[in-house]
């Protein structure tokens, strides 16, 4: 694999071993105490950038030690985090942690400042991003919810992005991840200590991270993600140490925006 200098020089004779966790398309190595994600250069990439510069010392992101550009890729190399993922073995079979966690993670989200938020990931810009994947058949058919299109969903994504517009809810504006799926928060028992990921991270309606931990923590106990079956959990755990009622109308709108990404 071709590696800009710098970065060559800051990880020269270290091994490492490939990430296969997760649904993103970059190329993530782990080093013994560093991550280099390898991905191709668009908004996302630079937003993630944007985003853990804008955040060190105010959430458990992690460390950048190089940021990279070249042949249409970028490079990031930043530190790893400490902790397990919210998706591993220890968190799964303890679902009141788990939820616990999660819960912490949302509300330390939810308490940032961000009236010098640097992304807007607000519906106005959201939806044409939506837009553009659909008009430029970027949508992943084989990686969508079996009953948003066919017989009793809707006929195809120029479908359903009618649908996004014609339905967008009133948002509640807070620091929103983007992403907020169970391999992208890390933890020590219920401390948070690391988001990663942060490509989609923003300004944002606080429902869609809710949407996405809630169908993260459903596909991750039915054994969707590595076959494994766990039981115990509660759907509403999630909600009980939020403090909050669920609002499915929004987490149905928020799932399904995701299918256009």
């Amino acid at each position: 694999m071709f590696l800009p200098e710098k970065i060559r020089n800051l990880i020269a004779g270290e091994t490492f071993e490939t990430d296969c966790i997760g649904m993103s398309e970059s190329n993530v190595l782990i080093f013994n105490n560093k991550i280099l994600k390898v991905q191709e250069y668009n908004e996302e990439a630079a937003n993630e950038y944007r985003m853990l510069k804008y955040l060190q010392g105010k959430l458990p992101v992690p460390l950048i030690y190089a940021y990279e550009i070249a042949d249409e890729k970028s490079y990031l190399l930043m530190s790893k985090c400490k902790g397990e993922m919210a998706c591993s073995h220890e968190y799964m079979k303890n679902p009141a942690t788990l939820c616990r966690l999660l819960a912490e993670a949302l509300k330390r989200l939810w308490s940032m400042d961000i009236s010098d938020c640097p992304s807007d990931q607000r519906l106005a810009n959201k939806l044409l991003q939506a837009e553009y994947n659909v008009e430029n058949g970027r949508v992943d058919l084989e990686n969508v919810e079996p009953d948003t299109f066919g017989e009793d969903g809707f006929r195809d994504p120029h479908q359903l992005l009618q649908w996004l517009y014609e339905n967008r809810p009133e948002e509640e504006l807070v620091l929103s991840h983007g992403d907020f799926c169970l391999p992208n928060i890390f933890g020590i028992q219920n401390k948070v200590t690391g988001y990663i990921d942060l490509g989609k991270t923003g300004i944002a309606d606080k429902w869609c991270d809710i949407a996405i931990c809630w169908r993260s923590l459903l596909h991750n106990y039915n054994g969707k993600y590595g076959g494994h079956v766990y039981t115990g959990y509660d759907e509403l755990l999630l909600f009980d140490e939020l403090g909050i009622t669920p609002n499915w109308e929004k987490i149905r709108y928020y799932t399904l925006l995701d299918e256009l990404f």
